[in-house]
């Protein structure tokens, strides 16, 4: 079963300065296009393939699913989601890795046995 990459969508589109808040879904499009290759090619301490997950809320919600990214959007709280997705993972053994610089979110998925990686492991300027 492949690893299961979860990320943070808002707050890794927020770690890069690049007018993301000018169009958060167009953002969100981006980040998608950055992380498809890296199903197949994997990430760092990751080796492909992996099932990326990228998680968006608000603005952003609308952005369409390509090869390699599974877009899952949040209806409330893009936290929440991330959580409860690698508490999913946590439950049937899966392993599961989270990227996001969000400390709070980083300490819920480390309680489901998740693996926490910051943004620039998915997202560097």
């Amino acid at each position: 079963m492949r690893t299961l990459l979860i990320v943070d969508g808002a707050n890794v589109v927020g770690s890069v300065p690049d007018g993301w808040w000018r169009d958060r879904r167009a953002a969100a499009g981006r980040l998608r296009d950055r992380l498809a290759p890296l199903a197949a090619a994997g990430v760092a301490g990751l080796p492909g393939p992996l099932e990326v997950v990228l998680v968006v809320e608000g603005a952003a919600r609308g952005v369409a699913p390509v090869a390699g990214v599974r877009i899952e959007e949040a209806r409330g709280s893009g936290d929440d989601l991330i959580a409860e997705l690698a508490a999913e993972a946590g439950r049937a053994g899966r392993a599961c890795a989270v990227v996001t610089s969000d400390r709070g979110l980083r300490d819920r998925v480390a309680l489901a046995g998740a693996t926490r990686l910051g943004p620039r492991t998915v997202y560097a300027p």
